[in-house]
């Protein structure tokens, strides 16, 4: 038979109890959304992770005193003492391989004045030094960059993100401009050049100003975060091993025991969302496994009322010279077409679904083409395996008893 004549036949015998044949159907969409939705989901958030991750910068290695993800009910975090600014020049003075050292704080969410325009109060005024530019992989647009002699002289110099010169300025040129900030006037020496958000949050509502000119207006005494710039990709491991051994020397950390803060780069975090993501995978397969199963036997259902309701058909067809091959293969087609009408159902609104997050986290649409592929060979297996007995008793009806069938 032409494969149209089995498809025909195969749309006939769905047709012939909607019901049954719609319920048989959900099944399978729902088990195939359940696989491609959670495979499409995590495509997506993969690609938002890296694309984050190069926002942040590859080479970077932060020290805090706070886990990155958190995990169970351990606060123990909580009982660390600060990583310090004192801490943070002597680990500066000792270190060789970690060259590029930055310090990390936010001193105050607050407005910023320009004349009579301000901006909203959630601003952060971030303490930096020459490196914390690069080291947080920003560029700089307009102007120049801090440098050392701007945080050994403690100048009441900043370099605005994109979003506060907007907000302040506009179309206008920013560069030498006088801002303030709770009662402290700065002049403007640099713009960062935009970079879009991350998590949900801009990355560009922010102020970056000499953290020692900052110590002098709020005080030294608060937690910082260390950056440290790997000379390259290649040596972020022995970095990590340096900044170890120095940073447990700095904060006496007795031998033997756990390290009292965080060291987290690129790849360690990539560890734990691959753990994440993998949970992901897992329950994504398990639920839809479960419905597929449910769906197979649904399929294996339709089919045997198929061949009883057709007994008749099959017995004609056998008369008319139609072999035992011939009737396993039309049911098992029927079967096949069956699983795979419902699947591209189920792709479609499986990708459609996982790609809602595109809109959430703006990042790529992705269509998972490996999972699509598994999808149809998968539902082609399902049709096989549940096909094939319906088909072997269609092709063992006996003729004569079929025609006698009403």
């Amino acid at each position: 038979m032409f494969l149209w004549q089995i498809m025909k036949l195969a749309f006939g015998a769905l047709g012939s109890n909607k019901t049954r044949a719609s319920l048989t159907l959900l099944a399978i969409v729902v088990g195939v959304f359940a696989v491609i939705s959670a495979s499409t989901a995590v495509r997506v958030i993969d690609n938002y992770f890296q694309n984050t991750m190069t926002l942040l910068g590859s080479e970077v290695i932060n020290v805090t005193t706070r886990p990155a993800v958190l995990v169970g009910t351990d606060q123990s975090w909580r009982q660390r003492d600060p990583i310090t600014f004192r801490q943070f020049e002597r680990f500066q003075e000792m270190a060789e391989l970690s060259r590029a050292i930055s310090p990390s704080v936010t001193f105050r969410n607050t407005r910023i004045y320009f004349e009579e325009k301000s901006t909203e109060p959630n601003v952060q005024v971030m303490g930096g030094n020459e490196h914390s530019t690069r080291n947080n992989a920003y560029s700089i647009e307009e102007g120049r960059d801090l440098t050392r002699d701007d945080v050994v002289d403690a100048r009441s110099f900043i370099v605005l993100g994109a979003d506060v010169k907007d907000d302040l300025f506009g179309e206008r040129n920013a560069l030498g401009q006088r801002v303030r900030i709770d009662g402290q006037f700065y002049t403007v020496i640099g713009v960062l050049e935009a970079k879009g958000s991350a998590f949900g949050q801009t990355l560009d509502n922010l102020v970056l100003i000499p953290y020692t000119r900052l110590i002098g207006v709020y005080g030294r005494e608060r937690n910082i975060t260390l950056q440290i710039r790997a000379p390259s990709v290649m040596m972020i491991n022995e970095t990590v091993d340096e900044a170890t051994g120095l940073l447990r020397t700095i904060r006496q950390v007795p031998p033997g025991t756990e390290n009292d803060f965080d060291i987290e780069t690129n790849e360690s975090l990539r560890g734990l969302f691959d753990d994440f993501t993998g949970i992901l995978y897992l329950f994504g397969f398990v639920v839809g496994g479960i419905a597929l199963l449910g769906a197979g036997i649904g399929v294996m259902n339709i089919m045997l009322v198929s061949v009883t309701e057709r007994t008749r058909e099959i017995g004609i067809r056998k008369a008319v010279g139609a072999n035992r091959k011939a009737i396993i293969i039309q049911f098992l087609m029927e079967a096949i077409i069956v699983c795979q009408l419902g699947g591209l159902i189920g792709m479609a609104l499986g990708i459609a679904g996982g790609n809602i997050l595109v809109m959430i986290m703006d990042t790529t649409f992705v269509l998972p083409v490996f999972a699509i592929l598994a999808g149809i060979i998968g539902m082609t297996v399902i049709g096989i395996v549940f096909g094939v007995y319906p088909a072997w008793k269609a092709a063992r009806l006996d003729p004569i008893e079929s025609l006698r069938f009403e």
